[in-house]
């Protein structure tokens, strides 16, 4: 295995790819610099590097009837990995969760909800969330609204200013494709 840093350019595809997923391969290498096939070389080393996980549409949960967002604090009464790992199988399974975040603290997890209406939230709590094995507290925060909302992560395209510990991994064969695409 070869431990590898992005380059600029490899910044520069990530930073654009995660503005705009549907950019087409010639438009991405423009404002990279480089040629279209070195440029689509990159982007499916990232992707199997691990960098890119994915690609999805921006949905608006309200067009779609979904007029409540909810923030629920889940405290469990046991934190055992194995009743944690039970907790987060069970939440993977409920379609209306969109996030689920394990944290440290007097909470144990935040999970983001989408519900069609205060009703519908509630019904959800009573019924599937309250009653979950061992889950034993939940506290409900009821968005009002959103002012930010954006997605992935900041991306410092110059790498002398870039943290080298958070973009520097294990990849075994990237660092010869990407000399090759260079």
């Amino acid at each position: 295995m070869t431990r590898i840093k992005l380059d600029r350019i490899d910044r520069q595809i990530l930073r654009d790819l995660q503005t705009d997923g549907r950019m087409t391969n010639v438009e991405l290498a423009r404002r990279a610099g480089i040629s279209p096939p070195p440029c689509l070389r990159r982007v499916r080393a990232l992707e199997k590097a691990g960098f890119i996980r994915g690609y999805h549409a921006d949905i608006d949960s309200e067009a779609l009837g979904f007029g409540v967002t909810v923030f629920a604090q889940v405290g469990l009464n046991s934190q055992a990995e194995a009743d944690l790992e039970a907790f987060e199988a069970l939440v993977a399974q409920w379609p209306q969760v969109s996030e689920c975040h394990m944290l440290a603290g007097e909470t144990d997890f935040l999970l983001k909800i989408y519900a069609e209406d205060w009703d519908g939230y509630q019904r959800f709590l009573t019924t599937q969330l309250t009653p979950a094995p061992n889950v034993g507290h939940v506290k409900s925060a009821l968005a009002i609204r959103s002012s930010k909302c954006v997605p992935g992560v900041p991306i410092d395209v110059d790498p002398a200013t870039a943290k080298p510990q958070a973009t520097s991994v294990a990849v075994e064969g990237y660092a010869a494709k990407k000399k090759r695409s260079a």
